[in-house]
């Protein structure tokens, strides 16, 4: 059987950028070598068993987090700093890393912390128009090319063997719908949960950061013996 450290890394190097309308650009950081390198080392860190863990699932990278480092939610600074894990991209941080780091050093540190969770997200790649990060809802053509893409790659994210009690989804509310409706029809989840997304709190709620991160603890430890 092969370790969730194997299976990741296997699913993020075969992953093919999907096509998409002219003025949109992929964020696809995984053919560098230097990014799948990282990627390996963080994996083999943290997941280099076969324990059971709870998926949570963002949108979509963005182009200063896991569009550099290739692992969500982990900018440069929170790589190096948080995970031990060196590498050539300098000290970069993006406000997302920085709440989810915040809250997985309140959790225990990021061993405990990973070896309960892994976090994905609902597109593995990400997306840019005009210079700026964009889901892959905020846009209809982008949505409609990049959905069997987004399936495909869920189907695949959800044989790995996460637990099936619940997912936890981050991000707004189309997020939540798009996942929920995906779970209505292949029952891969007993439940789905909501949480804030990390930039949103850093941007518009920074003062209930501490608010939002037990929040968070809160909904982590729901049902856990």
């Amino acid at each position: 059987m092969k370790t969730f450290a194997q299976q990741l890394i296997q699913f993020y190097r075969q992953l093919k950028a999907p096509s998409v309308p002219k003025y949109i650009q992929v964020l696809h950081p995984q053919p560098d070598h230097q990014v799948m390198e990282t990627m390996q080392k963080f994996f083999q860190k943290f997941y280099n068993d076969n324990n059971p863990r709870r998926l949570m699932l963002g949108i979509n990278p963005g182009r200063f987090g896991a569009g550099i480092t290739g692992v969500n939610f982990t900018a440069p600074k929170q790589m190096k700093q948080n995970c031990g894990i060196d590498h050539p991209w300098g000290n970069g941080t993006e406000l997302s890393a920085e709440f989810i780091y915040e809250m997985i050093t309140a959790y225990g540190g990021p061993t405990a912390f990973y070896a309960d969770h892994f976090i994905g997200a609902v597109c593995p790649l990400g997306f840019i128009k005009a210079g700026k990060n964009i889901n892959y809802y905020d846009d209809q053509h982008l949505q409609q090319a990049a959905t069997p893409f987004i399936i495909d790659t869920l189907q695949q994210q959800l044989k790995m063997g996460f637990d099936g009690d619940i997912c936890f989804c981050i991000g707004g509310e189309k997020n939540y719908r798009f996942l929920s409706a995906f779970n209505e029809k292949h029952n891969f989840f007993q439940q789905i949960v909501p949480l804030a997304h990390p930039r949103f709190i850093m941007q518009y709620r920074r003062k209930k950061k501490g608010e939002y991160i037990k929040e968070w603890l809160q909904a982590l430890k729901m049902n856990r013996v």
